[in-house]
Order: C-alpha cells, then sequence, then structure tokens
C-alpha cells in the first residue's frame, strides 16, 4: 500500500525518522527471534530426553503390571491397590522467558513420602513391586514433560508472531516508507528545479527592461 503525504520538508523528515525507528525496531525484534530461537531449541532437546525417559519408566511399568495381573488375582490386585498412601501435589507457577509467560510445576508429597506400597508385601507380587516403583519414578518426569511441551508451545507461537512482525517491517512497512522518503525527495528537487528556472527567468525579464 503506497504512503501518501504532502511533499514537504517536514514530512520528508518525518518519514527519515520513522525509516530509522523501523530499521531500529526490526534488528531488535530479529535479535529476539533469534534468542527465542535458541531457548527453543534447548527447550524441545530437554524435552527429547525427558520423553525418552517417561517411555522406557513407562514400559517397564506396564510390563510389570501385565505380569502381575498374570500371577495376580483380580481381587488382590483391587485390595492391594485401594488405599494409597501418599499423593502427588503439583504446584502450578509462572516464570518470563524472553517476554513470555511459561508455566513451571513442581511437585510434593502427601503422605507417607516415599512409601508407594499400600498393601503388605506377603500378599503380592514383586512384580507389582516394579511397576509401582517404576509409576513412582516415572511420575516427576511426566509433569516435567508437561512443562517442556507447554513451553515449547508458548515460544513456538511467539517465534511465529515475531517472523510475521519481521517480515511486515522488512518487506512491507521500510521498503514503502523508503519508496515514499525517495517520491518526495524527487518531487522536492523538482520543484527547487522549477523554482529556479522561474527566478532566471524573472532575472533575464527584469535585466531585459
Amino acid at each position: 500500500m503506497e504512503i501518501k503525504v504532502n511533499a514537504t520538508r517536514m514530512e520528508l523528515l518525518k518519514l527519515r525518522n520513522r525509516v530509522r525507528m523501523a530499521k531500529r525496531g526490526h534488528k531488535l525484534l530479529k535479535d529476539k527471534r533469534d534468542e527465542l530461537m535458541k531457548a527453543f531449541m534447548a527447550v524441545v532437546r530437554e524435552n527429547k530426553e525427558v520423553r525418552e525417559k517417561v517411555e522406557e519408566l513407562l514400559a517397564v511399568a506396564y510390563r510389570s503390571f501385565l505380569v502381575a495381573r498374570a500371577v495376580m488375582s483380580r481381587e488382590a490386585m483391587e485390595e492391594a491397590l485401594m488405599s494409597p498412601k501418599q499423593r502427588l501435589q503439583v504446584d502450578t507457577s509462572w516464570r518470563h522467558m524472553m517476554n513470555v509467560t511459561v508455566p513451571e510445576f513442581r511437585t510434593r508429597e502427601e503422605g507417607d513420602a516415599g512409601d508407594v506400597y499400600s498393601y503388605g508385601l506377603a500378599t503380592t507380587s514383586s512384580e507389582l513391586d516394579n511397576a509401582l516403583g517404576a509409576f513412582a519414578a516415572a511420575l516427576p518426569y511426566m509433569v516435567r514433560l508437561s512443562q517442556l511441551e507447554r513451553t515449547v508451545e508458548l515460544l513456538s507461537d511467539e517465534i511465529e508472531k515475531t517472523r510475521r512482525r519481521v517480515n511486515a517491517l522488512e518487506y512491507v512497512l521500510i521498503p514503502e516508507l523508503e519508496t515514499a522518503v525517495k517520491s518526495i525527495a524527487m518531487r522536492l528537487g523538482e520543484m527547487e528545479r522549477s523554482n529556479a528556472t522561474r527566478l532566471m527567468k524573472i532575472k533575464d525579464i527584469v535585466r531585459a527592461k
């Protein structure tokens, strides 16, 4: 869209100031985009590591749980799992990462800390112990994984917004402002040449008299 302004020196000065500000804003946004990408890649790498750990622990837990179901009766299994000794409380807070508000999840154990076995060991399978131990070990990683995945999503959205702003400045606003500056400069130059020609003609007329 062409920027329409009056061809005056004041407007030319204003447009040149706008070009300088737009270029400065463009540089700041590019720097922000680059820093966001660095933070994003770091979170993605950690997310991959934590996901692999979660999948490893859950695979162990499910295998052990299936074996336990095979060797224990349904009634014994339900009775063993009926009354857990502890609960995991998840507290949520927020922090700023590159001007993006991202969540932080912290876990708190309520009840018998570290004791995930709510049953007598004599009447249950050791595979059930292994399954519960693996599930308990996986849970903090799962909470961390949910935090990382939400952070990845929020950073991705901010990167996309910043990229669009950078492109809008680089390919739309700055070229339009620079075109307007050139246009006004050319028109002012033509006006100055026209005035100079008119003054010369007046001088020639005055001399002829």
